[in-house]
């Protein structure tokens, strides 16, 4: 099949950049725009506001983590799911696309549901030997990993099918253990789907609100995330103090991307 050609093309293109620019950079700018009305009244207000600041290490604290646990996470799948073959791989490859189908709030409910701490499965027993999970840190971290879950695994995933597994056969025939075969061959060849998996992931750990919301009980200066900060300064009314937060979180998600595109070899681009 040819490339269309003519003024297709530019229609196509057109409309492409100007979904995008409705869609994704209108009102992102917007937010920028806002956040900077006063100059930098808001953004300095909430730099200095002990809670606010608490909020947002918290949320920089739960995504590291989280990112971390769906890196190590998502490339062992990803390496089972190409390399290997087992009853149930099927069912397993559509299970771990549940957390994009699934709303965030029904995944905070489902998490108080098993561990919370009064009626929940398992939350009486693990509080009970000194671990609290909801309305804690831990649910919060649990929270984040599920809703980020596919992100790695569907950037590694055609990596790994693309590369095929011919090099690693060759480093086997060599005498090269599992551990070596993986760090020499299979991780230079699958870095920048991680990379991109890690950014994607960041992005979206940064930026999680409905779970999130459910498992940490949104207590001020201990479990309020910055995405619940922008919440509540928007009820409260104090839009200077939302957008001025949210711009940062934007500012977070959107350097990262600019770094990896930056970074990212010519070759990728072809």
């Amino acid at each position: 099949m040819g490339r269309t050609n003519g003024p297709t093309k530019y229609v196509l293109r057109l409309i492409v950049v100007a979904y995008l620019f409705f869609l994704v950079a209108w009102p992102v700018y917007l937010v920028g725009q806002n956040a900077f009305k006063d100059g930098f009244e808001d953004l300095q207000a909430i730099l200095t506001d002990p809670d606010i600041v608490h909020a947002l290490h918290l949320s920089v604290e739960i995504a590291i983590i989280s990112v971390i646990i769906n890196t190590i996470f998502g490339v062992g799948i990803s390496m089972l799911l190409v390399r290997y073959r087992f009853p149930g791989k099927r069912l397993l490859n559509a299970l771990l696309d549940v957390p994009l189908s699934v709303s965030p709030i029904v995944v905070g409910l489902a998490l108080v549901l098993v561990y919370g701490g009064r009626t929940g499965w398992f939350g009486p027993t693990l509080e009970s030997a000194g671990l609290q999970i909801i309305f804690a840190e831990p649910g919060m971290v649990m929270a984040t990993v599920f809703v980020a879950l596919p992100l790695v695994i569907r950037e590694v995933v055609p990596v790994l099918e693309e590369i095929g597994d011919e090099q690693e056969q060759a480093a086997r025939s060599l005498g090269a253990n599992a551990v070596q075969t993986f760090r020499r061959i299979t991780l230079p060849s699958i870095k920048w789907g991680i990379t991109y998996g890690v950014v994607l992931s960041l992005a979206r750990s940064l930026g999680e609100f409905g779970a999130v919301k459910v498992v940490s009980g949104n207590v001020l200066g201990a479990t309020r995330t910055a995405t619940l900060v922008v919440e509540e300064k928007y009820l409260n009314f104090d839009k200077g103090g939302a957008y001025a937060t949210a711009f940062l979180l934007a500012l977070v998600a959107v350097a990262a991307i600019i770094v990896v595109s930056v970074l990212r070899p010519k070759e990728e681009d072809r």
